[in-house]
């Protein structure tokens, strides 16, 4: 059976978590929002990590000229009036264009580096502009402590990036075998803190802090 990528996330991520579960440790997961990841990309910090990733000369000549020179403008239309409004043309001078092949794909080579920072105390999955991070551990004490360090390293490692995450979408679920066991984390950064939250949303699936598949079901049935 032939599995594309965002299955391939998601089976990462479950497997993780029942991994833990089966062998009796303790899971959580961040599961991260970035603010407007795809327009805060820096053309220059972009090319500089295409150049260590051996892209050179012409070949990277052909992404800077992809990347610059590029301008927009915002078009309202007023139906009722039928006029049309513009504004000037503005130079665009961060992100990679929405809607490109290319975008996706240079978006993940500028945070890849990301994951090697995290993944000695934490499995990072990353897909795109959706990152998570589990955590497991026998200890609670422990794992909460993995997780603060863990959390504070990626923020500085985004802002180093000209990211940030968005605290108000940004969430940790603890995982549990138990319906009615509650453990409430406080994990934050700058004196930002993110929500414990029993379930959470991933590549558009649903899942709850027991796996049960509940919520994802209940919301595929109202739809």
């Amino acid at each position: 059976m032939l599995l594309n990528a965002t299955d391939n996330a998601t089976y990462k991520l479950t497997t993780e978590i029942l991994n833990a579960m089966n062998n009796k440790i303790i899971a959580g997961g961040i599961f991260c929002d970035l603010e407007k990841a795809f327009d805060c990309v820096n053309h220059n910090i972009l090319l500089h990590k295409l150049k260590f990733y051996g892209i050179s000369d012409k070949d990277l000549q052909l992404y800077h000229s992809y990347l610059g020179n590029r301008y927009c403008r915002t078009a309202i239309y007023t139906d009722s009036e039928n006029s049309n409004e513009v504004s000037n043309w503005a130079k665009v001078r961060h992100g990679v264009p929405q809607g490109s092949i290319l975008g996706p794909l240079l978006f993940l080579l500028y945070i890849n580096d990301l994951s090697k920072i995290i993944n000695k105390t934490s499995t990072p999955i990353i897909f795109a502009d959706d990152t998570s991070v589990l955590f497991a551990h026998s200890n609670l004490t422990d794992l909460n402590k993995n997780i603060c360090i863990v959390f504070t390293t990626l923020n500085k490692r985004l802002r180093a990036n000209q990211l940030s995450l968005n605290f108000n979408k940004t969430n940790y679920v603890h995982f549990t075998t138990k319906k009615n066991m509650s453990v409430n984390l406080k994990i934050g950064f700058n004196n930002k803190f993110i929500t414990n939250s029993p379930y959470t949303k991933f590549l558009g699936v649903t899942m709850n802090n027991t796996l049960s598949w509940h919520n994802h079901v209940d919301l595929l049935m109202k739809k």
